[in-house]
């Protein structure tokens, strides 16, 4: 008994042991969950940093984005404005009739105001009002990083406001902007345009019908047509914020960010760093590859580069080739590895048959079986605790699940349980053989038992220790035991359609055929013995095998009861019943009629034959008059 028990522990450890290893197995090809998320809010929270204390040195406080362009303040109600100086020029020229107050410069003219140095071929200069109009060759220099270039430019001193047209290009460093007219404000260092631009900082070229662009804060503000391409994607919205120097956008509107046709996101608020190929994305984003599987989630974090994504909350995951779905509030996916994982309410639908699968667990993994030698790559599913699965013919529950479409077999470890219809099968481990999506055969391994309710209170039952259920369109057609067969049913009569008595087995081996979801018939080895009892004279205990357990309750039936948790422990074993039929040799329960073969079977007090089915009828008590329809013995 020591060494028994012994050998329970040892294997439940073992099996402990190897669901362990196979778990950081899978947990090894995906790269680690939740960290991505914490990198880019790290790198968005650093990014944030450096662009309000950039806005701080420029502006003092932080002004609504294209406030200054369409609301300038105008310096001259302001103290320390300065005046616009002519350093040089080939030619000066004066015409008060014509030109009253203007001072027509030629050849090289050049303009100081602060540190701001302004060029060009020739100008008509107003001293009194502190402006002039530039002609060819404008450039305005500002320090030595910035570089404004056109055809015409007309600038007020006063307010620091220069408009530059035809041929524009401004240069800051590796960012240049390009445009048919540019507005330019000195006092905040701030452009914009509104008749189309063109942005380069040498990772993305942007274009837009309205820009704005500081050169101190390297932060573009884009609107109307924007379109941001680089040699990897294309990304096309309405609005649109970049920084030039880190190469960020943020997204603020409705946008699409197209991958070498190779994957499409849409989404109209969020984080995108271009140079690390890495995204925030927010408020229900879609992302969608090109063989059609997409992934929805109120928050997705998304690196390109590394082909892998995670979402949070109310989570979607869609796969039209394999009409799969998974739902998650928590769902990783690697785009190379092809290796999806879903926690937190995960979900798998499978809706590739008439009748779709609802399988639940607390992690759900998806990924593809395959080796080098394969043509096609298979599917692979493993769930791992509280594993609940839902379909009309068909229910289970398991601690672990795994299945491949390599060989269509689903494996169920830790206390499986399997339903169809009014059958139950369960045992210490159940693999179920599937076949264009419906379940063909199920094999129970280790202290087996399937249980078929007959009516409110009577349970057809079988067990041992190997089941094999055989099952056509999710009905039971047959079940074989190998091995320590023990079964009970209740036979009813033909003509009143009363249970006339409980009929107990053992054996070697049986075989039970079923019709119309009721048991049709019973094949026993010839090493077998069977007894009739009277309902009248049994116990609660008489009526079940040891290993008797009926899920009610855990069983699901709609679609949120795969959600439910249960607290579940091996269930306690029953006592054994003193009304059970004696092996071959030994002395019957004096209250029955047995029927025990060794060899040859033993000659039966009284037979009948029903609907060509060979039956063994018990003798006296409990034996109702007229045939037996179900119920009966058949020795092989």
């Amino acid at each position: 008994m020591h060494k028994n028990i012994s050998h329970k522990i040892l294997f439940r450890l073992l099996t402990l042991v190897v669901i362990s290893l196979f778990t950081l197995n899978v947990a090894a090809q995906t790269n680690m969950p939740r960290k991505l998320r914490e990198d880019i809010l790290k790198s968005k929270e650093k990014e944030d940093s450096r662009t309000r204390t950039a806005r701080r040195k420029t502006f003092g406080s932080t002004p609504q984005a294209g406030a200054m362009v369409l609301r300038p303040v105008n310096p001259r109600a302001q103290q320390g404005a300065t005046l616009v100086k002519i350093e040089s020029a080939q030619e000066m020229l004066y015409d008060e009739s014509r030109l009253p107050g203007i001072k027509v410069l030629k050849g090289d003219v050049r303009f100081r105001q602060d540190n701001s140095l302004l060029y060009c071929d020739s100008a008509y200069f107003n001293e009194e009002a502190n402006s002039f109009d530039a002609f060819d060759n404008v450039r305005i220099v500002q320090g030595d990083t910035l570089t404004i270039y056109g055809d015409f430019l007309n600038y007020d001193g006063n307010t620091k406001m220069a408009r530059v047209w035809d041929n524009v290009k401004m240069v800051n460093k590796n960012t240049v902007l390009t445009t048919s007219e540019l507005h330019y404000d000195r006092n905040i260092n701030l452009a914009y345009y509104n008749t189309g631009g063109v942005i380069e900082d040498g990772e993305n070229t942007l274009t837009s019908i309205w820009g704005q662009y500081s050169p101190s804060t390297k932060i573009a503000v884009f609107k109307d047509q924007v379109k941001m391409t680089n040699p990897e994607s294309q990304l096309t919205t309405d609005t649109l914020n970049y920084n030039t120097s880190s190469s960020i956008a943020d997204i603020v509107g409705n946008s699409l960010v197209r991958y070498k046709e190779d994957t499409d996101i849409y989404s109209q608020k969020g984080w995108y760093d271009t140079k690390n190929d890495q995204m925030m994305l927010l408020d229900r984003s879609l992302v969608e590859q090109r063989d059609g599987k997409t992934l929805i989630g109120d928050t997705i974090f998304y690196d390109k580069k590394q082909g892998y994504g995670e979402a949070y909350s109310n989570v979607e995951m869609n796969d039209p080739k394999q009409k799969a779905t998974l739902f998650g509030n928590f769902v990783s996916y690697d785009e190379i590895k092809s290796v999806g994982l879903a926690t937190d309410s995960a979900l798998l639908v499978d809706w590739s048959a008439k009748d779709s699968l609802f399988l639940s667990a607390d992690t759900l993994y998806t990924m593809k079986d395959s080796i080098e030698t394969d043509t096609i790559a298979f599917n692979k599913v493993m769930a791992f605790k509280n594993v609940r699965f839902l379909r009309s013919d068909l229910q289970g529950m398991c601690d672990s699940l795994l299945y491949t479409s390599r060989d269509s077999i689903i494996h169920m470890r830790v206390l499986p349980v399997v339903w169809s219809d009014n059958n139950q099968l369960m045992g210490t481990q159940i693999t179920a053989f599937t076949k264009n999506q419906k379940v063909e055969k199920v094999v129970i391994d280790k202290s087996g038992i399937a249980i078929q309710l007959d009516s409110l209170n009577y349970f057809n039952q079988l067990s041992g220790k190997e089941i094999i259920a055989h099952l056509d369109s999710g009905k039971l057609q047959r079940v074989y035991v190998n091995g320590n067969a023990e079964s009970i049913f209740f036979p009813k009569d033909e003509k009143t359609k009363d249970f006339i008595g409980i009929n107990k087995t053992l054996s070697s081996y049986v075989t039970m055929f079923f019709k119309d979801e009721k048991i049709e018939r019973v094949l026993l080895t010839t090493a077998s013995s069977g007894a009739m009892y009277p309902l009248s004279q049994m116990e609660e205990d008489d009526l079940y095998l040891t290993n008797f357990h009926w899920y009610e309750e855990e069983r699901p039936r709609v679609v949120d009861d795969v959600f439910k948790k249960f607290v579940r422990t091996e269930p306690k074993k029953r006592p054994q019943s003193k009304k059970r039929p004696a092996f071959p040799g030994e002395s019957s329960d004096p209250v029955s009629t047995t029927t025990t073969t060794s060899g040859s079977p033993a000659r039966p007090a009284d037979s009948t034959r029903s609907s060509g089915i060979n039956q063994t009828q018990p003798q006296g008590r409990g034996v109702q008059s007229g045939g037996i329809k179900r119920g009966g013995l058949q020795q092989l």
